[in-house]
């Protein structure tokens, strides 16, 4: 029998989206195959404290209450940035004895800051352990909707209008900026945190009377504000998978309870529909999944993003709205939902995901990070030894 992967459910975290982050956690453990992996919970506190639980013999019965008793009870360690030494370190003294797990691998499944932002990646990437999805950068980028929509935008695809906001320049002349977003974008239009997921502290505002209320509860999250201008849109997302190259799943559409997919529609209001597939066109389909992998090229992404869109339902034009380096894996996500109808199963897709993050570390590990006089001095030679082309115009050319 072949060895088991240690692989390390990343969960919980300080954002605003720490239950979402348990029940797609619980829903990844369900799916699991414990003969290929032998899984590592690690919990992240509401407060950041970082505490590992063993692995119960009847995972499968219980996973959130599982899960919630190793933020409770289990072993306080902290991750370590020493990529020789081992991956988590005891706290407390007393606890030296009880070694905590080295990891092949890590699925962190850390919605909002803190955890899909490139914080986590980034220590990761200095304890060289792999990790499931997007690297430091791309991370960062689908994090910020600003710097997102900029590398979109110079990548050709298409954006709706907005503006960027400070909060401190939106508290210091607040009737400038409503005069200026009021002439700049009109209305309606959605007001948004810039680094924030799960559609919170996002409103939608239909005239300039909603408009003070909405900038203050997105100042609320962000000190950056993005305020877009709104369109009449059917939301439609799609799933890609791979490193450098990705495919795209059957586009889906969400049909919301409420007027656009704010979080209480997504998880604390039943009555949202997920059409899978989309009632698109072939052609409109293959629009969506090729402006997919684009956008995820467009920020270096890898294993795994949902790219969503607006659909202008009066012009019939496709606009990227965002990308989500770590999507849902909650039993309702799109992410997985699309996968599915796509033919990979929610197994299946864990085992590419692993696979992935494992390929792109080797792939990673080709690069040299000093610097290497003779590898100069090789390039050289080899270049020397090279028959050259003749140009042009050249003796060689004329002969």
């Amino acid at each position: 029998m072949s060895k088991r992967i240690r692989l390390g459910i990343l969960f919980g975290g300080r954002s605003g989206e720490h239950e979402i982050s348990l029940i797609s956690a619980a829903s990844v453990l369900k799916a699991l195959d414990p003969t290929k992996y032998e899984l590592i919970p690690i919990g992240i506190t509401r407060e950041g404290q970082w505490r590992v639980g063993a692995t119960p013999r009847e995972l499968a019965a219980a996973p959130e209450r599982w899960l919630a008793s190793v933020l409770d009870q289990g072993q306080i360690v902290m991750a370590s940035a020493d990529p020789a030494g081992p991956h988590l370190l005891p706290v407390k003294s007393d606890d030296q004895a009880r070694r905590a797990p080295n990891l092949d691998v890590i699925f962190p499944l850390l919605h909002g800051t803190f955890g899909e932002d490139g914080t986590v990646q980034g220590l990761l990437e200095l304890a060289d352990i792999p990790y499931i999805g997007a690297g430091v950068l791309a991370s960062a980028t689908g994090m910020d909707k600003d710097a997102m929509k900029r590398l979109f935008r110079d990548a050709g695809l298409p954006v709706v209008d907005w503006i960027l906001v400070l909060r401190s320049e939106w508290e210091q002349n607040p009737q400038a900026w409503r005069r200026r977003i009021a002439r700049e974008l009109g209305f309606p239009l959605f007001v948004k945190p810039v680094n924030l997921g799960s559609s919170v502290g996002i409103s939608k505002v239909h005239n300039a009377a909603e408009l003070a209320a909405a900038l203050d509860l997105a100042a609320r999250y962000d000190r950056k504000i993005i305020v877009e201008h709104g369109i009449d849109a059917r939301e439609i997302e799609c799933s890609v998978l791979g490193n450098d190259q990705p495919i795209a799943s059957v586009p889906g559409e969400i049909i919301p309870v409420n007027e656009f997919y704010d979080y209480e529609a997504k998880y604390l209001k039943e009555g949202s529909e997920l059409v899978i597939p989309a009632m698109l066109s072939k052609r409109q389909s293959r629009d969506v999944q090729q402006l997919a992998v684009r956008a995820f090229r467009a920020i270096d992404c890898a294993g795994m993003a949902r790219v969503d869109f607006l659909f202008d339902r009066p012009s019939g034009k496709l606009y990227v709205n965002e990308i989500n380096t770590i999507p849902g894996f909650t039993p309702i996500s799109m992410y997985p939902k699309l996968w599915e109808a796509s033919g990979i199963s929610y197994p299946d897709l864990i085992d590419r995901l692993v696979s992935l993050a494992l390929e792109r570390h080797a792939e990673k590990r080709r690069s040299t990070f000093r610097y290497d006089a003779s590898a100069r001095d090789s390039s050289q030679a080899q270049q020397k030894r090279r028959p050259q082309k003749s140009r042009p115009g050249s003796n060689a050319e004329k002969n």
